[in-house]
């Protein structure tokens, strides 16, 4: 990747950090999704906790023990535990249990499907699926399951494991295909528009595969981890975490990024922990392990600081649906609410 030029100082760029309403929910939190206009803060340990509008917070246990993997359709949050169960929690704040590892193993990923209700999780080498009233399907993968996705159309799923990734449609018998690529992959995204697949390593890069003909697609550079990824709305762009300035690789074209250069917005002399593209406009959140979060519009790279430096890393950020709510949290459970 290429050098970038320092940001301006803070003082000098828009700011709304006096209309964030400050949310301290006193635990560790590891995501955050919108259940309606409420925010639901998942915490490291047992409970996830409602946040409405007006600040006010609902705690709700959900688990016996850490909560391990989370994953959200806007309707319900699909969690894994230690505990080995699968829950879920709706906007009600009703919990239900899904589904229990025989052997109580821990639940490392779970996925849900947007579009036809399915979901899945995993246990050690085991991915799981469960679509309507159907049985369970099971499919064994060469090792731990890192990561899981669904297609955006259609009952397929994708699941990162050691030295590549498997695609399986669990309805079909013998569907599942492997795509090579050597090292250990831990989380997994398809685009918007079903061409590629992506996966996060356990190296600082970014690993991706045109679905047409595998072709793979090597996206290095990075100091860090890529622990965060964010498709823009258009899906024409994947935002990432991993380095001190937010990387965006360019997927509008039917090459995706190969040859191309990332665009590298919003640098800072911290590195980027978590990004959340908005829901409907080219414009990201993005939250650093200085504690800054800022809102930056991917046309121009202009910012607006939303919190300052200062604090923990940045855990979780998030928007709702409709894009007008934005919530995040620091790894203390410190955070806050802002309306656009």
């Amino acid at each position: 990747m290429k050098e970038f030029t320092p940001a301006p100082d803070s003082a000098s760029i828009v700011s709304v950090t006096d209309r964030v309403k400050p949310v301290a929910l006193g635990m560790g939190v590891t995501a955050v999704h919108f259940l309606g206009d409420r925010a639901a803060f998942v915490g490291g340990e047992e409970n996830v906790a409602f946040v409405d509008a007006k600040g006010e917070i609902t705690n709700v246990a959900v688990h016996s023990g850490g909560i391990l993997s989370t994953a959200s359709d806007g309707k319900r949050i699909l969690m894994g535990g230690d505990d080995g169960k699968v829950v879920s929690l709706d906007a009600k704040g009703e919990v239900t249990l899904l589904a229990t590892d025989p052997k109580r193993r821990w639940i490392d990923a779970v996925a849900l499907q947007a579009d036809g209700g399915a979901f899945a999780w995993s246990a050690g080498k085991t991915a799981t699926v469960k679509s309507g009233k159907a049985e369970e399907k099971s499919l064994e993968v060469p090792s731990t399951v890192g990561g899981l996705a669904f297609a955006p159309k259609g009952l397929r799923l994708a699941i990162a494991h050691y030295n590549g990734a498997t695609l399986w449609f669990p309805n079909m018998e013998g569907s599942a295909e492997f795509l090579p690529w050597a090292g250990s992959h831990h989380a997994v995204t398809f685009s918007p528009d079903n061409k590629f697949l992506v996966t996060a390593m356990h190296e600082p890069a970014l690993h991706g595969w045109r679905l047409a003909d595998n072709r793979h697609m090597r996206m290095t550079g990075y100091p860090g981890r890529v622990r965060s990824m964010s498709w823009s709305a258009g899906g024409k762009g994947l935002a990432t975490s991993g380095a001190d300035t937010v990387i965006i690789w360019p997927f509008g074209s039917k090459d995706g990024p190969m040859g191309k250069e990332p665009a590298m917005l919003a640098p800072l002399q911290a590195r980027v922990a978590v990004v959340a593209c908005h829901p409907k406009n080219d414009i990201l959140a993005a939250g650093y392990s200085d504690g800054t979060v800022l809102m930056v519009r991917l046309e121009d790279g202009a910012e607006i600081l939303v919190r300052r430096n200062g604090t923990p890393p940045v855990a979780a950020i998030g928007w709702n649906a409709k894009g007008t709510l934005l919530a995040f949290a620091d790894e203390n459970g410190d955070g806050g609410l802002l309306e656009l």
